[in-house]
Formats: structure tokens, C-alpha cells, sequence
């Protein structure tokens, strides 16, 4: 048994992580911390104890893993208080502020012998893992471009804001999903191009970026927008001998903000409707256009794996090195910003 505690009783704990933790019969959830239970807005649930003292959830001997899930400018501290009380550490994302402080924290885990890791549940995408399939079954022939977008239609929001953090840009808050599928699949790229904007003038939110990662011949675009009244799709994939094209996301955080869990048989699952279609040439020179069944996403499947390294000692999944990648790519996309 896995025994854990949560930093953090908000929207991330309960919607993204104890939905899926909450189904596994070899994980305990022993105690959720919450800064100000004034505050307290979810449902408590049956058997976890709740404080508003840090200390009881640092310093319990039964926990063996603390999961950090508040904003992002405090993950650092947080994460060097888990750490010095010797408890293994999974943080959301993005990992930290910037690459010197995952530096830091990574060495520190490592003295310790201690595990410590990026809450990077976007790996386990329907649509990415259904992407993964159609490639590796070869019919697209050698893999020439790929496009991921991540879109939205909410232009309240960049017009809300009349300053430029880039902890706070679209790149750090929305890059970090994307970036870590390319990076888990496709590796270091050989050379980066960064389009990173804010389309309402200097001074604003980052609300756009547009990212091509090169390896030899294939590049891989992440592109995102607030401004996209109409979504592009969420993958097209193209080789040399044919295409693939997903024109919706993973529904699991469709179904989270329904309050439709986990513990339904059809949560996050495609209906016929949301299949992708690979389109393709045979060696006799003959088109056809296959409807390719979604693989099912699982979000849970990082405690899966988290499990397996701190009970069993396997490697993580997530990487350092992947990580760090990921958090220099951020940092350099929005350097030039202000």
C-alpha cells in the first residue's frame, strides 16, 4: 500500500487527482492539508482526515508520498519542506518557476534518495495515446510533420489582464501539456522556433504561441490560442504515405467538469463521433480512409507508475532530464516578453 498526502484541497486535488487515485485499491489517501478551511469549497471525503496543520502532514510516519497542488509560486517551497522531512514529492504542474529551481530540487531528491516528479497526467490523452498507435502501426509511411493545437474561444481573459508575468503566460500554463507529450515521444529536439506573442499589444498576457520543434526532417508544431472562435483540430499527423486526423481532445476533462467520474464505465471514453481518420496509400497505389477507435486516456495512470517506482523501486516515467528540457523551452519562449 502506497500511503499519500495533499498539499492543497482546490480544484486540482479534487477534480484532477483524487477522482483517479480514489479508484486504486493499492493507494490510501491519509490526510489533505488546507491552508484556510474558510475557504473550503468540495465535498470532504468519507474517511481522509483534514487539517490546516502542515506539520501533522509533514511529519506523519505512515505517509510516504506528498502531492503538491497549489499555485505554481509556491511549489519550490513547498517542495524542499517535503523533501527535508524525507517524503517522496509529485507537484503539479508547471514543475517550478524556472529550470535553476528544478535543478535544485531534483539534486536535493536525489541526495536524499527520494523521488520527486511533474504531475504530467496529459501523457495518458486519449487523442495522444490514439496518435501513438496510428504511427507506430506504420501505415503513414516516415513521419514528416505533426500538429498539436490546443485552443480556446475566451477572449475575456487576456482582455483581463494589464501586465505580463511569465509564470502566469498561456505558454507556462498551457505549453506544459503539450511540451511534455512531444518531449515523452519524439525526445530533444534538434533545434527549436519560437513564436510566442501577446496579440493584444506589449505589456499583456502572453495569449498565443506557436512552437516548432525540429528532429532531422520531421517538425513538430504546438500551436495554442484564446482567439480561436473555432478550434483546430487536436492532432493531424502527416507521413509520406498518408495522413491522420483527430479533430477532438481527450474528454476526461470534458467529464471532470461535469462532475461525471471516473468510476462510470464510459468516463473520458470516444464515442464514434470522435474518432480520428487516417487516410492512407497501399503499395498497389490504393486510397483508404480508415475510422481509427480512440485509445482510452487514463489520468491516474501517473500514480500507476509512481506506485511502481516508490514500492517497487522501477524507474520513474517522467524524467529529471525530461523535465528540465521542458522547463527551459518555457523559459526561453517567454524571455523575449515583457
Amino acid at each position: 500500500m502506497l500511503t499519500i498526502g495533499y498539499i492543497g484541497n482546490g480544484k486540482s486535488t479534487n477534480r484532477y487527482h483524487l477522482p483517479f487515485v480514489l479508484q486504486r485499491e493499492n493507494i490510501k489517501v491519509k490526510t489533505i492539508y488546507q491552508r484556510n478551511p474558510k475557504h473550503e469549497s468540495w465535498e470532504r471525503i468519507a474517511g481522509v482526515n483534514y487539517t490546516s496543520d502542515l506539520d501533522e502532514l509533514l511529519n506523519d510516519k505512515d505517509i510516504q508520498l506528498i502531492v503538491i497542488c497549489t499555485r505554481h509560486d509556491s511549489h519550490y517551497e513547498y517542495a524542499k519542506l517535503v523533501l527535508n522531512k524525507n517524503k517522496n514529492c509529485l507537484v503539479e504542474k508547471p514543475f517550478m518557476e524556472t529550470s535553476e529551481q528544478a535543478k535544485e530540487i531534483f539534486a536535493m531528491a536525489r541526495e536524499k534518495g527520494l523521488i520527486v516528479q511533474t504531475y504530467q497526467n496529459r501523457r495518458f490523452d486519449s487523442d495522444f495515446l490514439t496518435v501513438q498507435k496510428v504511427i507506430e502501426e506504420g501505415k503513414l509511411g516516415d513521419l514528416l510533420e505533426v500538429e498539436m493545437h490546443y485552443d480556446y474561444y475566451r477572449p475575456e481573459v487576456p482582455e483581463s489582464a494589464h501586465s505580463f508575468n511569465p509564470i502566469e503566460s498561456f505558454l507556462y500554463g498551457h505549453g506544459c501539456h503539450t511540451l511534455d507529450q512531444v518531449i515523452s515521444y519524439f525526445g530533444q529536439p534538434d533545434h527549436i522556433h519560437y513564436d510566442v506573442r501577446q496579440l493584444l499589444g506589449q505589456g499583456r498576457m502572453n495569449d498565443y504561441f506557436d512552437l516548432d520543434l525540429y528532429y532531422g526532417k520531421l517538425k513538430v508544431s504546438v500551436k495554442s490560442s484564446y482567439f480561436r472562435l473555432k478550434e483546430r483540430p487536436s492532432f493531424v499527423v502527416y507521413g509520406k504515405k498518408g495522413c491522420f486526423v483527430k479533430e477532438t481532445k481527450d474528454r476526461q476533462e470534458e467529464h471532470l467538469k461535469l462532475f461525471y467520474m471516473p468510476d462510470n464505465k464510459d468516463f473520458g471514453i470516444d464515442t464514434l463521433k470522435h474518432y480520428g481518420v487516417l487516410t492512407y496509400i497501399d503499395e498497389e497505389g490504393t486510397i483508404h480512409e480508415e475510422t481509427v477507435k480512440s485509445v482510452n486516456g487514463d489520468y491516474g495512470r501517473v500514480y500507476d507508475d509512481l506506485y511502481e517506482a516508490i514500492i517497487n523501486g522501477n524507474d520513474k516515467t517522467i524524467t529529471d532530464e525530461q523535465t528540465l528540457l521542458q522547463m527551459e523551452i518555457l523559459e526561453t519562449g517567454v524571455k523575449n516578453l515583457n
